[in-house]
């Protein structure tokens, strides 16, 4: 039997027709009842193929050329793998094999030329261990029976590419016991609509709760080969399926090309037009369908029993989503998170171009700028291939290189998936790479930096230091985390943590949103044109510029907020001073001057004043979005520097008015304890408020009299002082007094093993450390409690 359709073919047939064909009859017969759309088709089998090789007396030949592969340098690569095609496309395929395609692809038309897509699948394709991804040819729009026969026998042809003849090599397949299936399949009109793929695991660093879908308009080719940047979508499943509105971010790509059928008669089968800008400032899917999506990418990976990686397109016609596509995410499966390397940046230079991080690594190297694979002659390790895009002509080279910089292409493009499978160092889509880097220049390329990967001038020092988290001896005292970087939330969250003890707002206010609130809401006051021409070009898709606030400062809250979910994570409102706001793009408009902003206009006094309550209305409802739309309701709020009681009252007032009433669907309200004023009157404040964190850089300062920031008076700053510990130790026992949570943020736990000793004999709930100090600060807590117990026994003893 030479054809199976989809309805005949299951998980167990990849044997028969290969793992690609094997998903599409499984999803197909399995999930359609569960409203997951996959277009209907048929596969060639293996037996097909092997009766091909048969037919033409090929396959002693194809083992000859296959056997004079020089697999210590692929030296001969290119010309082994063209006289492989050259040799299968010389064949032909007999009447018997090429009558049940065409019955088939009669049946599946009903007996119109319908254009069809025809798919390659290797019998060893899709397996858990290895990808296969973009190592075969795929063919779309190809109508009428002449034509599909043809586009089989090139699908046959292409299990000899030079990138797949490496690839099996590599993985250690056995050339002569792959067959390739092919599969045909329904044309889905995705040129008049879109097309994307995705994965049910967040592909950079393997959280599991995260589905991430990307998409472009027309044909998906665009998205795998990187011709464009994508729209981004990062879906939450905890609360997929929910009454909460479950999309984390959405993130607009420039999509300037879109891929479409050519009506022409000669020429490629598609061909890539220009994106109309209206349509580049669109996303690709409504958030009805992004969930419908997700939803189902959600079915298809518990059904699989493991992370996926699919493919989706929507019918521009009928403007119905189906799946094409669905394999095992092949990155992260299997991978112990107990061992990382985590580098650090000792330096910085000028930052010549960003893009997309891929991977975690810090590398230094040279520019060796591409325009194809064919030029790569002089490629070493050292090199960085500067290129406009990675297709899957790149792969063999891409174990030789030092890292991969690219102008084009997303996180799911072909380039990022196959540098994450080979653990080299990327960096897709800086829109500008080719035009601003040199060839022989040095550089030095960091992704440990979040999302964001920078390409910088110079040789610069880093370090990589080795963490392992399998031994770690996690202490009763409360081990929290101070966050501010959305993107590098998800990697952290695998670090050992009781939450987040405080994520600090003001990172996200200024690299994400970047424009002063009151300039939003009072846009029509700025007076200077090119600060309203910035501000309009940031808002630009948004009916009200508010509305911008509220959405991006949600977004990065949430990310904060679902890494760590169900453990609490407490936001602290605004804590920037008035000169750091009067950065903000507008902020000179609405800032007054201060002498001393750091003991002026901030703080809790900021969110009932007329100056500012309107910008505060804002966070509030980001907030607000977060935990009651999104449903995300660990994430608790702390208010900073309230300096009197009555002043707290005033804030919880404030507060309630926009939304967020302490009490209501779980909210709870802290504040922090920074200011003299916050301990003397500590029972006080523990009536309005359910939690303190305390500031120790500002209690410190404050309780001295010295500015920490200062050249002269700095070295007296000293957390150790007894003054300042007279001050923890009062706050501690004025908590323990009313029962009111009480935490501390800083970094004296972590590099002064004593300062962690005295709090954990005071009897602090939870202490919160920056990522970089966070094993450290494990280490001395849990020390510190030995040594309290020890102590704590002997005194047992002699009594």
């Amino acid at each position: 039997m030479y054809i199976k359709f989809f309805n005949d073919i299951t998980i167990d047939d990849v044997p028969i027709v290969g793992g690609k064909n094997a998903s599409l009859g499984e999803m197909y017969n399995q999930l359609s009842g569960k409203g997951v759309r996959v277009p209907n088709g048929f596969a060639t089998t293996s037996d097909a193929f092997w009766h091909f090789l048969d037919d033409n007396g090929l396959k002693i030949s194809l083992k000859e050329i296959l056997n004079r592969l020089d697999t210590g340098t692929y030296i001969n690569l290119k010309e082994i793998g063209r006289k492989a095609r050259e040799l299968i496309l010389s064949g032909h395929i007999s009447k018997p094999i090429s009558d049940e395609i065409m019955r088939a692809y009669d049946r599946l038309c009903e007996n119109a030329a319908l254009p069809v897509a025809v798919r390659s699948s290797a019998t060893a394709e899709d397996l858990p261990h290895a990808s296969f991804a973009g190592q075969h040819d795929t063919f779309l729009n190809v109508k009428g029976k002449k034509d599909v026969l043809e586009a089989v026998k090139k699908c046959f042809a292409s299990l000899y590419t030079d990138r797949a003849i490496k690839y099996r090599n590599d993985k250690g397949f056995a050339h002569s016991n792959v067959a390739l299936s092919v599969g045909i399949q329904k044309m889905v009109r995705a040129d008049e609509g879109c097309s994307g793929v995705g994965f049910t695991i967040e592909p950079e660093s393997g959280f599991g709760n995260i589905i991430l879908l990307s998409g472009v308009w027309g044909l998906g080719e665009n998205i795998v080969q990187g011709n464009v940047t994508p729209d981004e979508f990062y879906i939450f499943k905890p609360t997929l399926g929910s009454k909460h509105f479950p999309i984390l971010q959405k993130k607009r790509g420039d999509k300037q090309l879109t891929m479409v059928y050519n009506t022409e008669k000669r020429g490629s089968p598609t061909i890539n037009i220009k994106t109309p800008k209206s349509k580049q400032q669109q996303f690709v899917l409504s958030d009805n369908e992004i969930i419908q999506l997700a939803k189902w990418a959600l079915t298809i990976e518990e059904h699989y029993k493991k992370p996926m990686d699919i493919e989706w397109v929507k019918d521009g016609t009928t403007h119905e989503l189906y799946i094409i596509q669905a394999r095992p995410e092949t990155v992260h499966r299997g991978r112990e998170k107990k061992v990382y390397i985590e580098y650090k940046l000792l330096e910085k230079s000028t930052a010549l171009v960003s893009g997309n991080a891929v991977g975690s690594k810090i590398k230094n190297g040279k520019v060796l700028r591409l325009q194809s694979p064919k030029e790569s002659k002089n490629l070493t390790t050292e090199h960085f291939i500067v290129t406009d895009n990675i297709t899957p002509d790149w792969d063999p080279l891409l174990k030789q290189v030092g890292g991969i910089i690219t102008n084009k292409g997303g996180r799911t493009s072909h380039a990022a998936i196959v540098a994450r499978e080979l653990g080299v160092p990327a960096i897709v889509g800086c829109g500008n790479a080719t035009t601003i880097l040199r060839d022989g220049q040095t550089i030095t390329l960091s992704c440990a930096e979040g999302k964001t990967g920078y390409v910088y001038s110079g040789t610069l020092k880093f370090e990589g230091t080795k963490v392992d988290l399998s031994n770690i001896h996690m202490p009763k005292t409360e081990v929290k985390m101070i966050l501010a970087d959305p993107e590098n939330a998800f990697q952290l969250s695998f670090y050992p943590n009781y939450g987040v003890g405080l994520l600090r707002m003001e990172f996200i206010v200024t690299h994400f949103v970047k424009i002063h609130p009151m300039a939003l809401v009072r846009f029509n006051d700025i007076k200077n044109q090119r600060t309203s021409n910035k501000i309009e070009k940031l808002t630009k898709g948004y009916e009200k510029k508010t509305a911008y606030f509220i959405h991006q400062l949600s977004q990065g809250i949430a990310t904060i907020a679902a890494a760590f979910y169900p453990k609490e994570v407490i936001v602290r409102l605004s804590d920037f001073k008035t000169n750091e706001y009067a950065n903000l793009i507008g902020g000179k408009d609405f800032e007054p001057e201060e002498e001393n902003p750091m003991l002026g206009f901030r703080g809790a006094s900021r969110y009932y004043s007329e100056w500012y309550k309107e910008g505060f209305a804002l966070e509030c409802a980001a907030i607000k979005r977060v935990r009651d739309v999104m449903g995300l309701t660990n994430l608790k709020v702390m208010v900073p520097f309230c300096r009197t009681v009555s002043e707290g009252k005033k804030v919880l007032q404030i507060m309630e008015e926009y939304g967020l009433k302490k009490g209501e669907n779980g909210l709870e309200v802290y504040t922090m304890v920074e200011i003299p004023s916050n301990v003397i009157l500590a029972d006080e404040f523990a009536k309005i408020f359910d939690g303190f964190s305390i500031g120790s850089n500002d209690l410190t300062q404050l309780t001295l009299g010295i500015d920490r920031d200062s050249e002269i008076m700095g070295h007296l700053f000293d957390e150790n002082d007894p003054a300042a510990k007279k001050m923890v130790s009062m706050a501690i026992a004025s908590a323990k007094r009313t029962n009111t949570k009480i935490g501390l943020c800083g970094q004296a736990p972590s590099d002064f093993p004593e300062f962690a000793e005295f709090l954990v004999k005071e009897g602090i709930d939870s202490i919160s450390f920056n990522p970089d100090a966070l094993l450290q600060g494990i280490d001395n807590i849990y020390k510190a409690e030995i040594a309290l117990n020890e102590h704590k026994k002997t005194e047992g003893a002699i009594h």
